[in-house]
């Protein structure tokens, strides 16, 4: 029986491309993916109630994940957002 490594950002055939607590930010950063028609699928995760001082009392965090194969286009849309909307979101490296 072969064991499957998994690595805490890649889920299925997406990897993680952002996340932010800031549901406006998220949803702006959807619009802009849904613009230049790259694939994405984002997620919200409930924070545990003692871990929210490290995410500054948010609730949720939003991750936006994309296809590999796609990444780099991804982050290229990226980089064209406001830049208040670029300061509150935490890029994956790949």
């Amino acid at each position: 029986m072969r064991t499957k490594k998994e690595l805490s950002n890649f889920s299925g055939n997406n990897i993680e491309l952002c996340r932010t607590t800031n549901e406006r930010v998220g949803n702006r950063t959807v619009e802009l993916l849904l613009d230049e028609q790259i694939p994405f699928t984002k997620n919200c995760k409930k924070i545990p109630f003692f871990q929210r001082d490290k995410y500054r009392g948010a609730q949720k965090v939003y991750i936006i994940e994309t296809n590999p194969h796609r990444y780099s286009q991804a982050r290229r849309a990226l980089d064209s957002l406001e830049q208040n909307i670029k300061d509150r979101l935490v890029l994956s490296n790949y």
